[in-house]
């Protein structure tokens, strides 16, 4: 598929953590490709969707603890899987989960992940996704009813089949997401329900983990449509959001009878684990 893109290349100072709190940002107004570099990153926008107060919302560019500076360049259309296939590696999660494009040789780990990410979010490689890795791993997932709300590649849904969950659904706002997760399932031999919309469109009740791994501001408004969605006793994995974001969440749960039960931390990003009363 040819896109025509726009590249903004960043200077960061410090470069981390503030490298990856603005790709977080970014990634909230339409940026959708991202190359990390040794003084900041690449992020590339549909041209479509690149405009002149883009910039508005992204919160770190008031920040006085960082310094950044942009260059703008115009992309004539590429194929950018051929992009994407020529700069993805293969990553291991606490040698036990391999995850690997179509062209990676198989490794030898107990559970082996296939991925083709195209524009969607999820290969593994972020620490956000990581530590919803980890706490699946952690998990008795045999029997349970999973829901992936912002599912991208799916890549959470299929390893939930893998470790024995026995219904699996995954939904995302984006066409793109819905049709990729469909392929990966397929690529992986899990069954999964893959489905384009909100929380709003999803029935109620009846799962036994619901992970979402989005961003404080649409976990925040979309926490309450979780709550009831979930069975007494089940389970809630949120990661997508830093460690200043950690107690609002955390209040925002107490009054919907969710109960903190674990935290996982990868640098400046935090996951939150909570128990259904």
């Amino acid at each position: 598929m040819s896109v025509a893109y726009v590249s903004y290349t960043w200077e960061v100072n410090p470069v981390q953590p503030f490298t990856e709190i603005l790709i977080a940002q970014l990634a909230q107004v339409g940026f959708d490709t991202f190359t990390e570099t040794d003084t900041g990153c690449v992020a590339y926008i549909p041209q479509e969707l690149d405009r002149k107060d883009l910039f508005d919302t992204i919160q770190i560019l008031g920040s006085d603890e960082v310094t950044l500076s942009r260059k703008r360049e115009q992309h004539e259309p590429t194929n950018w899987n051929q992009e994407w296939e020529s700069n993805f590696d293969p990553i291991e999660v606490d040698g036990r989960v391999g995850i690997r494009a179509p062209f990676h040789a198989p490794g030898n780990l107990e559970y082996e992940l296939t991925i083709v990410p195209k524009m969607s979010f999820g290969t593994g490689h972020h620490e956000t996704t990581q530590m919803m890795v980890r706490w699946l791993l952690e998990m008795d997932l045999a029997g349970k009813r999973v829901m992936d709300m912002g599912a991208g590649t799916g890549i959470l849904a299929i390893l939930a089949g893998r470790l024995g969950a026995s219904y699996l659904e995954a939904w995302d706002i984006d066409e793109w997401c819905k049709d990729n997760a469909i392929e990966n399932a397929a690529t992986n031999g899990v069954t999964i329900r893959v489905e384009q919309g909100t929380v709003l469109d999803v029935d109620t009740g009846g799962y036994d983990l619901w992970i979402a791994n989005i961003n404080t501001n649409i976990l925040l408004h979309d926490l309450p449509h979780y709550a009831p969605r979930i069975k007494a006793k089940g389970v809630l994995l949120l990661s997508g959001f830093y460690e200043q974001d950690v107690n609002k969440l955390v209040d925002l749960a107490k009054t919907l009878d969710l109960q903190l039960a674990g935290m996982k931390e990868e640098g400046p990003w935090r996951s939150l684990k909570f128990i259904k009363a």
